[in-house]
């Protein structure tokens, strides 16, 4: 009997159940939409909340690459203040091992060269670069500043004397640049004292402010009631630069110089011009050469004048050295002194001094 009830218990259970259960399917077919609506619903917000994941995780990784590549950066950074300073070196001689000799702080050392670097296409004098090991990592142009020397002789091709400050002579090194230029005593030169090579020649200021002057297009037509003169300065200046040959066969000298004397604004600056234009035109005729010129070097005499004994002397030397190179060219050079009176006075003449004495000789020298 008891089971009887408990089995009766276990199917009235399972009806209810089975009640609850077609209860709540007559509810769901009851609102169907709804359902559906709900589960749009939440498809549209996992929709978005993926779409914003997405967005978040783009940013993340933007984020994380410029983050990655600013460690990278300080890295390099890193690295590169923590590398020992690099030094540089003057390149001597190439030896037969590879290897190079350099002048650095005053000591020669020889030392090895990068791979990349061809020992064979440096030239001495050139700037190189060291690493902490004393070898060649980089190779540099040449030294661009140092001590202001002139020079006294050439001793070889690669050596020269000069001198330096308060006259003190050295032996220096020529870099090759300077190796096949035409250097002359007295010619300014760079040098590096550390490494004892001299790398370029300078202008010379004192002689800049004397420069050739090209001949300005002046003929004997532009001047008048001078006619007489003009022969007698065409004969005496451009028949020795004409007819050379006939003067060396006849043993004739030509003359040294022509003076020219008159008042203020007669046509003597003119005159001289005129010759040197006139001689050009001449000797490009005879050369055969459309393009030859002459130069002209008018000096006022007072410009030459100087408070320090022996500068004016030095002047009139660097202007006839400066002319002399000009005509080695093959150009003619006329040297026009003006108000030369007020320099190349008469010898004994000075009252107050007798600068005249040593300023004329060299003139004459």
């Amino acid at each position: 009997m008891p089971d009887a009830q408990k089995e009766v218990g276990s199917l009235r259970l399972q009806i209810r159940q089975l009640e609850e259960e077609t209860a709540l399917l007559r509810r769901r077919l009851a609102d169907p939409g709804g359902q559906v609506k709900l589960l749009e619903e939440k498809l549209s917000d996992a929709r978005a909340r993926l779409t914003q994941a997405l967005g978040q995780n783009e940013r993340l990784a933007s984020a994380l690459k410029e983050v990655r590549e600013q460690i990278v950066a300080l890295k390099e950074e890193v690295e590169k203040l923590s590398q020992p300073p690099s030094g540089f070196g003057v390149f001597m001689a190439t030896n037969e091992d590879g290897s190079i000799d350099i002048m650095t702080g005053g000591r020669k050392l020889r030392v090895n060269v990068a791979n990349e670097i061809d020992p064979k296409s440096l030239v001495r004098g050139q700037e190189l670069m060291l690493n902490e090991a004393m070898n060649v990592i980089a190779v540099r142009q040449f030294e661009s500043q140092g001590e202001v020397v002139t020079l006294k002789e050439i001793l070889d091709s690669t050596r020269a004397i000069v001198v330096g400050h308060a006259d003190e002579e050295r032996v220096v090194h020529l870099a090759d640049p300077l190796q096949t230029m035409s250097l002359r005593a007295g010619d300014h030169l760079m040098l590096d004292v550390r490494s004892g090579y001299v790398f370029e020649r300078l202008p010379k200021p004192e002689v800049e402010e004397l420069v050739l002057e090209e001949v300005p297009d002046i003929s004997y037509v532009d001047i008048g009631g001078l006619s007489s003169q003009i022969e007698a300065i065409k004969d005496a200046v451009e028949l020795p630069f004409l007819h050379t040959e006939l003067f060396i066969e006849h043993q004739l000298k030509p003359p040294k110089g022509v003076l020219l004397y008159g008042p203020p604004g007669c046509g003597k600056t003119l005159i001289a011009k005129a010759v040197a234009n006139s001689l050009a035109k001449r000797i490009g005729e005879k050369l055969k050469n459309e393009n030859a010129k002459a130069y002209f070097l008018n000096i006022k005499g007072p410009e030459l004048l100087n408070k320090y004994v022996g500068e004016t002397e030095r002047q009139i030397r660097q202007i006839f050295q400066r002319a002399k190179e000009k005509s080695d060219e093959g150009f003619p050079v006329i040297v026009f002194f003006d108000e030369m009176d007020s320099l190349f006075r008469t010898r004994g003449s000075g009252v107050s001094s007798d600068v005249e004495n040593t300023i004329v000789p060299q003139l004459l020298a």
